[in-house]
């Protein structure tokens, strides 16, 4: 049995990519990527209605050292989109080995994405992923050269198609035309293409702070205040937030909380002074119902302790200087 292992992001043209390989009658099964900065949360309602398995594979590791120093630098933001598909093929070729798989593909189209999927960017992540040869883009592959198993016959190239450049006219047609009817608009699922996103993630990177896992994924929570290079605040925005900031605390982090009254959960992710501390409350008396210059009760945790300290808003107009 033939199989293929496609790269699955969940959105049209990946569906698109199982849909034109099946037509084959070949084995597919998909891989979706997890790191602080994409999930497989669209991958896994889109799978639903391909009747395929799905992989996740975690590649935080390899992927946060990537991010710190792209070989083919960033796009507009802070997106090394090259060198994150060619290290999304490897894990993918290595499952392809791992699993006896015949072969590897994607969504990509040529030209959809200027930057990242133009001739020569298609031709570095191929090569740079270290199966060049079997990476297969059936949306676009009688543009490209002819891939291995393009030349063994186990895919046949006539079938394969050749659409390019950005209008999504040819994609919405084949969709209409497999009775695919459900799928994402065509967003950008990645984080790290958001500007905001991306100020806090230098920020990060620049600074003095750990950093774990857990410091990215804080990233898309809450609102930043850095303090020094050492300390940073964050705010919860709603009851949602609340809850991700105190599902990803630490045993050596303050947390501080108002009782009485509705507010925010403020986490200070590391040991501070108790300066800090009690800017940190203010603040949380700040994002509160508190009513103004109202002296509150504040709860400050740390180290499986809890102690009680009073404090008054902080001035919200002077918090702009800190913000991330």
């Amino acid at each position: 049995m033939v199989t293929g292992i496609g790269l699955f992001s969940g959105g049209l043209d990946s569906i698109l990519a199982v849909r034109i390989l099946q037509e084959q009658n070949l084995h597919i099964e998909v891989i979706s990527f997890v790191t602080p900065f994409f999930g497989p949360e669209t991958a896994e309602k889109s799978v639903k209605q391909l009747k395929v398995p799905l992989h996740l594979i975690d590649i935080t590791g390899t992927h946060l050292e990537m991010l710190k120093n792209p070989r083919h630098g960033y796009g507009n933001n802070m997106n090394p989109c090259i060198d994150c598909h060619a290290l999304m093929f490897r894990h993918a070729g290595l499952f392809m080995e791992k699993t006896g798989a015949d072969f590897l593909f994607s969504g990509e189209v040529l030209g959809e994405r200027p930057m990242s999927q133009n001739m020569n960017s298609l031709k570095i992540v191929a090569r740079e992923s270290g199966f060049e040869d079997f990476i297969i883009r059936p949306l676009s592959a009688r543009l490209l050269p002819v891939t291995e198993p393009e030349k063994q016959g186990i895919v046949a190239r006539e079938k394969l198609l050749d659409i390019r450049g950005r209008s999504r006219k040819p994609q919405i047609e084949l969709a209409r035309r497999f009775g695919i009817t459900c799928y994402p608009n065509p967003a950008g699922g990645c984080l790290l293409t958001d500007s905001s996103f991306s100020n806090r993630l230098r920020d990060l990177l620049n600074s003095k702070d750990k950093k774990s896992k857990r410091d990215f994924e804080l990233l898309s929570v809450g609102r930043h205040l850095r303090i020094s290079d050492a300390v940073k605040i964050i705010v919860g925005r709603n009851e949602k937030e609340n809850e991700k900031i105190l599902s990803l605390s630490e045993e050596e982090d303050i947390i501080i909380t108002i009782e009485e009254i509705p507010g925010p959960v403020v986490l200070i992710p590391c040991s501070a002074e108790d300066e800090v501390v009690k800017f940190a409350a203010s603040i949380c008396v700040q994002y509160s119902d508190a009513q103004a210059d109202e002296l509150v009760p504040v709860s400050v945790f740390h180290d499986n302790r809890m102690v009680k300290i009073h404090a008054s808003e902080y001035p919200r107009q002077l918090l702009n200087q800190y913000a991330v």
